[in-house]
């Protein structure tokens, strides 16, 4: 099969390869303006708890270097930023101008500019050097990169020995009855609350369908553990409606 020929999943669709980076694009340019307040009501706020997780269990000290990957409105690289401190550096990385923009904006009213450093990037081939940061986190994105073995390998080049990768990501529920009810939910609260707060149902639904596609827990470790990550393992949040999976870069 030639590389034109090639497709993955875009939510339930089978699409060509080269289109899914455009049509993820499209979905967060149209919900970059409402994507804060999509998020306190679609998880009822719960997001803020696994996002002071994964900044807990990152364990960043200052004058460490700090990537956040699909960072979109600075949820995290914001708390990186007052743990650092002025003698570190964070980068709050998206490959979506609309979302990089929404999270500058949003951290430059609250004051943290100073060691912060915003840049439009594909995590498939990032363009920093090898063994620079201590730390790279990926909250919520890496089920919309299209070839996340790549991806997962451009991070470990990027993280120095001793440094960590943290992927903070939907997953599969542990209960199959509370599998169910997140189904319903997906399926029918997101959109209709993508259609009344953001004016679009349609990326909503995109949103639960990328969930489903996107590998289990056991799934995502093996996936680190190829890419050269060593001691991966996950913690499974709110019933593994969440997990945060965790890696090391030893050499």
């Amino acid at each position: 099969m030639s590389e034109s020929e090639k497709t993955t999943h875009f939510g339930y669709q089978q699409v060509p390869v080269e289109e899914k980076v455009h049509k993820v694009a499209e979905v967060f340019h149209s919900v970059a303006g409402k994507y804060d307040l999509m998020n306190d009501a679609m998880s009822l706020g719960i997001h803020r708890l696994w996002k002071q997780f994964t900044v807990a269990r990152a364990a960043v000290r200052p004058g460490m270097k700090v990537l956040d990957l699909a960072g979109g409105t600075g949820d995290l690289a914001g708390k990186f930023a007052r743990k650092v401190g002025p003698e570190g550096e964070v980068v709050l990385a998206d490959i979506n101008s609309s979302m990089l923009t929404a999270g500058r904006d949003r951290l430059m009213d609250m004051g943290l500019i100073g060691n912060l450093e915003f840049v439009q990037v594909n995590a498939e081939c990032l363009p920093f050097p090898d063994d620079y940061f201590n730390v790279v986190t990926i909250a919520f994105g890496l089920r919309n990169v299209t070839d996340k073995e790549a991806a997962l390998r451009s991070m470990k080049r990027v993280i120095r020995p001793g440094g960590k990768l943290l992927v903070l990501e939907f997953s599969k529920p542990i209960s199959a009855t509370f599998g169910k009810i997140y189904d319903l939910y997906s399926f029918t609260a997101l959109p209709l609350m993508g259609k009344l707060l953001a004016g679009d149902s349609d990326s909503y639904r995109y949103l639960a369908e990328s969930i489903r596609m996107h590998p289990d827990q056991e799934t995502l470790k093996a996936m680190m553990e190829d890419a050269g990550f060593s001691h991966c393992d996950y913690h499974n949040l709110t019933g593994g409606v969440v997990a945060l999976h965790s890696g090391y870069v030893l050499d």
